[in-house]
């Protein structure tokens, strides 16, 4: 039987496929998979286990619990200044699924969708699931990795439908700044294109500010997807949202409804305590992975490679000047898995993600070992 050619072009995920050899290998040190090494944190584990003890493990509405929902709205009004009501927000099973559902409620068959180059590489992937065309607008590493707008605005055509922006960035760790987002937004709104932002490494920032896209457009044609994963260690849990202007959200919620009716039960009780409860989690794991971050670079320098120094999430990208693919395969040979640049764009094909999501003693000697892998290179 033949498949449907929406699927044409859409491959297997190199990142998975890495992280499914390196489980394989049982040796190796994992810097490739994007997850906190950090458990999820004790009073959201007891909410799940209250939600199971109270019953709550029937059908919840199809955008997600009210309690959530509100609680969503509340942190969009005490952070960004933002007037969100319930039901111009919709939880999904992860920040995955909330941007395939974006992108299948507004994409039609050769749409143009502009992402960032580099970029996490499954937006390309939901793009082309929805027939539309992904168009890549380069972040050169002399920016800092930073998209700007003119990189945008030089790729727009009659056929764009949409834009797509990631900060803090997968797989980079730029952080976009205000006269970046700001001017995206004006772009988007000038032309009447629908701005869709991924801020899933919100809280993961440094030395920079965090900005919400919404908070610069001045009509509402901001549709962010956000995610419970990263700043609370719930990869597992899989809960995210999607939250904009009434009439922009609608359709994202009949996707959502049609394809998965409602995120977990249990794990949206789960969240909801995420937000309301202590905070003191996120501020402790954001300042181990600022520590690790500059140990990984200094273990890097030492070892003969150079590295962008991220202001948010938890990743490097080191140039290392070779084809990405063929140094991700002798580096985990020799016992590192590291994620090759090409998966997220074309500006990365002499790059590698490196995660520091793991402990120091990890870092420090898988960076030993890639700068061995490095010098055999060169």
């Amino acid at each position: 039987m033949e498949e449907a050619k929406r699927l044409s072009g859409v491959g297997k995920s190199v990142i998975r496929e890495l992280f499914d050899l390196a489980q394989g290998k049982g040796n190796v040190i994992n810097l490739g998979i994007g997850e906190p090494d950090f458990d999820t944190p004790e009073n959201i584990k007891e909410a799940a286990i209250r939600a199971l003890r109270e019953n709550k493990t029937h059908y919840t509405p199809n955008p997600g619990i009210i309690e959530l929902r509100e609680a969503i709205c509340e942190k969009y009004s005490s952070e960004y200044g933002l007037d969100y009501d319930p039901d111009e927000v919709v939880v999904t099973v992860g920040a995955c699924e909330a941007m395939y559902d974006v992108i299948q409620a507004y994409v039609n068959p050769g749409d143009e969708v502009i992402i960032p180059d580099p970029g996490f590489a499954y937006y390309s992937a939901y793009v082309k699931l929805a027939q539309g065309v992904p168009v890549r607008a380069k972040c050169f590493e002399e920016d800092e990795f930073v998209l700007k707008p003119e990189q945008v605005q030089e790729k727009i055509t009659d056929k764009t439908k949409m834009i797509l922006i990631n900060s803090p960035s997968n797989p980079t760790g730029a952080v976009m700044g205000k006269k970046e987002i700001r001017g995206i937004v004006e772009l988007a709104e000038d032309n009447e294109i629908i701005l869709v932002s991924d801020e899933v490494y919100e809280k993961i920032v440094y030395d920079a500010t965090h900005y919400c896209a919404a908070q610069f457009s001045h009509d509402g044609g901001v549709i962010v997807v956000n995610s419970f994963s990263k700043t609370y260690a719930m990869t597992g849990w899989r809960v995210g949202y999607a939250i904009g202007r009434r009439d922009l959200i609608s359709p994202v919620a009949l996707v959502h409804q049609y394809s998965v009716a409602n995120a977990n039960s249990i794990a949206q009780y789960a969240a909801l305590e995420a937000l309301r409860g202590p905070q003191d989690f996120v501020r402790e794991v954001v300042r181990e992975y600022r520590k690790r971050r500059d140990i990984l670079i200094r273990e890097l320098r030492k070892h003969g490679i150079k590295s962008n120094k991220p202001e948010g999430a938890f990743y490097l990208f080191p140039n290392i000047g070779e084809d990405s693919r063929e140094f991700s395969r002798k580096a985990i040979n020799a016992g590192v898995a590291v994620v090759p640049g090409e998966e997220f764009g074309e500006v990365g094909k002499n790059n590698i993600r490196i995660s520091y999501a793991t402990s120091v003693d990890n870092l420090i000697k898988g960076a030993e070992i890639l700068g061995k892998v490095y010098r055999e290179g060169t």
